[in-house]
């Protein structure tokens, strides 16, 4: 789709969730560990953040594992909205490849998307997206190479999703929200 000439692109807003903190405990599959007390804290507490963004979310992509599905129940008890959630399988077990086919494949009338999901695959994916040159050094300074659980990226996407490229986003803000 062509942008009349002199007419802005349209903006979208990409937030990207790593789970709150899970369980290592011994016991249950990896797919089935669930947050541990202070990452249900946390995950209200990621929840009261996105409300404060006011950042309008149309759909949600989280990965079906336990310790994410739980991480966005709880950012709903904090104030997160979303018009539709999803599940999709691959947030779970894919990789960047995958996180970025997911994210190009948004439909076009979804302006704000939310993806929930595990590291490395949520840390990577923020670094691939963010363009440094467009992004203010202070909000870059706050991403450190933890990316810790509860690590929460708001970048902002001018165009069309399916024509998302490496550091084709500007990060707008970015925090680790703890309850």
């Amino acid at each position: 789709m062509d942008v009349a000439e002199g007419a802005q692109p349209e903006r979208r807003r990409l937030l990207v969730l790593r789970h709150s903190k899970a369980s290592h405990e011994s016991g249950p599959a990896d797919f089935d560990r669930p947050l541990t007390a202070r990452g249900h804290r946390d995950a209200v507490a990621v929840g009261r953040q996105l409300a404060d963004w006011a950042t309008p979310v149309d759909l949600v992509l989280c990965s079906p594992a336990l310790r994410t599905r739980q991480t966005w129940e709880g950012a709903v008890e904090g104030g997160a909205r979303a018009e539709t959630v999803e599940f999709p399988r691959e947030l779970y077990s894919g990789d960047l490849p995958d996180l970025m086919e997911r994210v190009r494949s948004a439909p076009d009338s979804v302006h704000g998307l939310l993806v929930v999901g595990h590291g490395p695959a949520i840390p990577e994916l923020v670094r691939e997206l963010v363009d440094p040159a467009a992004s203010a050094a202070s909000v870059l300074a706050e991403l450190d190479d933890s990316y810790p659980t509860s690590g929460l990226a708001r970048l902002s996407v001018e165009g069309a999703w399916s024509e998302l490229t490496a550091h084709g986003a500007r990060l707008e803000a970015y925090a680790v929200p703890r309850g």
